[in-house]
């Protein structure tokens, strides 16, 4: 019975091989992997975790190649030592009880946000897990820098060597199979379709789950105090890096601007003109895209009444205006600077759109305070809400989840 058991264990072993030469390694190895189950468990905010964090950081902010990357620069001042201090401040347990990490964290990254998994991976060590990170599959510039800071930092914090894995596989149900059986928790980013995919693929009973579905958001903009604003350029590169720099593709994008006050039309126009001044010198247009808004709108228009759509002179900037919120509405939404635009006279008006449990984040202008009767009205969407030009920066709390919670597990001691 011991030679049969022996045996069955080396077939097992064999399989487990063939399956980890299906994956490419970035950082780390399939032995890295191998040898996850026996890392010992940290706890939240570990000194050897935020120093390691602390240098990746420095490499990035000194790195002249990350400097052309603002969503690098972002990632690099988030991870830096006095930030993850005040994390630690705001999401350290005075309870009595002992914190560690879950142990195993597989990290399913969206495939059109580049730095993404950056931030899943930070979110993983930051709550004492190893973690085993699944990369975008396109080559991202962002990727390559980050990981670069990572590998170097490795050489000199070789005990952290044994808490990260980076991969690359293609659509394999035996490498999800594999890399789920193992998982503590499971986070998958990158949508409805991502999600129902890698569900396919079972967890073990104790294993915990995170889940990132298809979202939506939209800014809210007072035109009072819009007008009042004396850098509007300033203004427009905010909003500009929160949807142009993802192409409206991260969940955090605006797809709708909802103007409210009594100077909205004046807003409007120089709102549009700044942005057009931002977006004609730094994105790069395809034609493809143009074709795809202008298609969009058109649709738009056969779709609903009283649609209306304006142009800055050239396809860089799309704006949908319509009169009503339809229930379908983001059904037509687009992307790459394809934008709704609905005037607001009073905060209720937006009940439909926020109700929406795929509704997540507001970025706005003006007064925070508004939305408070929106938020109290008992709306089922809405997780966060953020000024202008923040709608992109990560936090430990995000989409309504504690992370620092479901990543970590809890040892009563009474």
């Amino acid at each position: 019975m011991q030679r049969l058991g022996g045996v069955v264990i080396l077939m097992q072993q064999s399989i487990n091989k063939k399956v980890l030469d299906n994956i490419s390694y970035l950082v780390g190895s399939a032995e890295t992997i191998e040898g996850m189950s026996k890392v010992a468990a940290k706890e939240p905010f570990d000194e050897s975790v935020v120093d390691f964090l602390s240098n990746v950081s420095k490499r990035l902010m000194r790195s002249s190649e990350a400097q052309v990357y603002p969503d690098i620069i972002t990632l690099g001042f988030w991870m830096r030592k006095t930030s993850i201090i005040k994390l630690r401040d705001r999401f350290s347990c005075d309870d009595s009880n002992l914190h560690l990490g879950r142990g195993i964290v597989l990290h399913i990254a969206p495939s059109n946000v580049p730095v993404n998994y950056a931030y899943s991976l930070v979110s993983g060590l930051l709550t004492g897990n190893a973690n085993i990170v699944r990369i975008p599959s396109k080559d991202f510039p962002q990727v390559e820098i980050i990981n670069r800071a990572i590998k170097e930092t490795l050489e000199e914090f070789v005990e952290m060597k044994a808490y990260i894995c980076l991969v690359r596989y293609d659509r394999d149900q035996k490498v999800n199979d594999f890399l789920s059986a193992i998982a503590d928790v499971r986070i998958i980013w990158g949508g409805d379709a991502t999600i129902e995919e890698i569900r396919k693929s079972p967890l073990s009973s104790r294993a915990g789950e995170v889940t990132f579905a298809d979202r939506y958001s939209l800014a809210v903009i007072d035109s009072d105090k819009y007008i009042e604003i004396e850098n509007k350029a300033k203004v427009a590169e905010d909003f500009y890096n929160d949807t142009y720099l993802t192409d409206q593709n991260a969940c955090t994008s605006p797809r709708i601007v909802v103007w409210t006050g009594s100077c909205i039309t004046k807003a409007k126009d120089l709102f549009w003109i700044h942005l057009h001044e931002v977006v004609l010198k730094k994105y790069t247009f395809q034609p493809i895209q143009g074709i795809n808004k202008i298609t969009s709108a058109y649709l738009m228009a056969v779709h609903a009444d009283k649609v209306k759509i304006k142009q800055n002179g050239d396809n860089l900037i799309v704006r949908v205006q319509i009169t009503e919120i339809i229930d379908d509405l983001m059904d037509m939404k687009d992307n790459s600077g394809y934008f709704f635009e609905y005037d607001c006279h009073e905060i209720l008006e937006l009940y439909n759109l926020c109700n929406d449990k795929k509704c997540q984040t507001i970025g706005y202008i003006g007064d925070k305070d508004m939305f408070i009767p929106l938020i109290k009205s008992g709306i089922k969407g809405i997780d966060r809400i953020v000024p202008v030009g923040q709608t992109m920066d990560f936090d430990l709390i995000w989409d309504g989840y504690n992370l620092s919670e479901r990543l970590t597990r809890t040892i009563s001691i009474l």
